[in-house]
């Protein structure tokens, strides 16, 4: 995964958020808040391992300049 995997699940998740106040029948607002949950969660994940593997890549460096 990558930054452009990221913005993608955000944007996503932006998308459902706005069609679900947008909807005015209450199953479809509920299907579009399950919809942006999910799109959240991948997000989420995305970041975290984002940061993890700048965390590796740091560490990875670190350990090469004393080497």
């Amino acid at each position: 995964m990558n930054g452009s995997n990221l913005q993608f699940f955000l944007a996503r998740a932006e998308q459902a958020r706005s069609e679900a106040e947008a909807a005015t029948l209450a199953h479809v607002r509920e299907r579009c808040r399950r919809s942006e949950a999910a799109w959240q969660a991948l997000a989420d994940r995305a970041e975290r391992s984002e940061r993890m593997r700048e965390l590796e890549a740091l560490r990875k460096a670190e350990a090469g300049l004393t080497s």
